[in-house]
């Protein structure tokens, strides 16, 4: 069953769309505070469609997921006592209890740290609001964080993505299945 190969072609084809970069923008916001999927899978295929563009691309990317921060903190600050029976049924309690214990040790480089790895982000901006870390360090540590991942992929991508991609497409029903295969086997670990 060939899934993954025209979902990658039509990927592609979208993220040459004059609006693409809106989506990635919005993508981008709301990661960062409530939705669970990260903008690099639209900036990667935006900066190998649209090489010269990568650090357009890499900034809209990294100025918008700060705000989009910045609602996660405001969350944190208000609404937090209302959101966590819904933190839990989404399965992010662990992570929101990481994020806690991170906090009272590292502080700014706990949010420096979510906002360059894979770590849930949402769940320290959340938590940044609700332990009242002070706004301009979560700010400065969510800009360079963020700033740091989005501009490393997007330069990557731009500079080697259209090189590279011609010989990545004849295996993407492979890598595409070879993905679901090791989130399947994530979950199964992680639930025994």
């Amino acid at each position: 069953m060939k899934l993954f190969g025209p979902l990658y072609d039509r990927v592609i084809g979208l993220s040459r769309h004059p609006r693409a970069p809106w989506a990635l923008g919005g993508l981008s916001f709301a990661e960062s505070s409530f939705f669970p999927i990260p903008p690099d899978v639209l900036l990667a295929p935006m900066c190998v469609a649209r090489p010269p563009a990568w650090w357009r691309l890499a900034l809209l990317t990294t100025v918008t997921s700060v705000l989009g921060g910045l609602l996660g903190y405001l969350i944190g600050v208000w609404f937090l006592d209302l959101l966590t029976p819904m933190i839990e049924r989404m399965g992010y309690a662990g992570a929101f209890e990481k994020a806690r214990v991170w906090f009272m040790e590292w502080g700014f480089w706990a949010v420096f740290l979510a906002g360059f790895s894979p770590i849930p982000y949402k769940a320290f901006t959340i938590t940044a609001g609700a332990l009242g870390m002070p706004l301009l360090p979560f700010v400065i540590a969510s800009a360079v964080g963020r700033g740091g991942r989005f501009f490393l992929v997007a330069w990557l991508m731009g500079r080697f993505g259209p090189a590279f991609e011609p010989r990545l497409r004849p295996f993407m029903e492979w890598l595409g299945w070879g993905a679901v295969v090791v989130v399947v086997l994530a979950y199964l670990i992680m639930r025994h």
